[in-house]
């Protein structure tokens, strides 16, 4: 490898395990994986930017080619400011494939600099995403299959205070 610095861009509220099983899998390929939280200000998230950038430094810390850091704005521009050639994207289901194809391409076309390298999702984790665990958690369901325990103790303290 030629230094290669790749993102892996996201709103991880929260983070799960399959987030977690892409950026080990991923910081295996790359040199360093810039974690990359996305800031929307469309979305009313569960956990603050700050919180999130936390929890997955919490996370990932035994990794030693991970960093965190939240951003704003498109993807292409967090790439090019962190000298990112490679952009990491997670397919769960083939109903994600449409989705993300558009996107890498949409990427490609705005920056020809910029690859995109997809993980398909570890079989155990296909029916996971952030959504479904926030609405377990809502309803006081157990997420202990799809959080680490750390997680699910923070996703646990943010339901009271709702």
């Amino acid at each position: 490898m030629n230094n290669t610095i790749a993102i892996y861009p996201g709103s991880f509220d929260p983070i799960t395990n399959g987030h977690l099983d892409v950026i080990e899998r991923a910081s295996k390929v790359v040199d360093k994986l810039i974690v990359g939280v996305l800031v929307n200000s469309s979305k009313r998230p569960l956990f603050s930017a700050e919180e999130r950038v936390t929890m997955i430094r919490e996370m990932t810390k035994h990794l030693d080619n991970v960093e965190v850091a939240s951003f704003e704005g498109l993807t292409i521009d967090f790439a090019h400011q962190n000298g990112a050639r490679v952009i990491v994207r997670g397919l769960r289901a083939i109903t994600d494939f449409d989705y993300e194809l558009q996107m890498a391409q949409t990427n490609r076309i705005l920056a020809p600099d910029v690859d995109t390298m997809f993980f398909s999702t570890s079989l155990q984790y296909s029916y996971l995403s952030s959504s479904t665990v926030k609405e377990i958690a809502k309803y006081h369901g157990d997420i202990s299959m799809c959080v680490p325990e750390y997680v699910a103790r923070l996703i646990e303290d943010k339901m009271k205070e709702i």
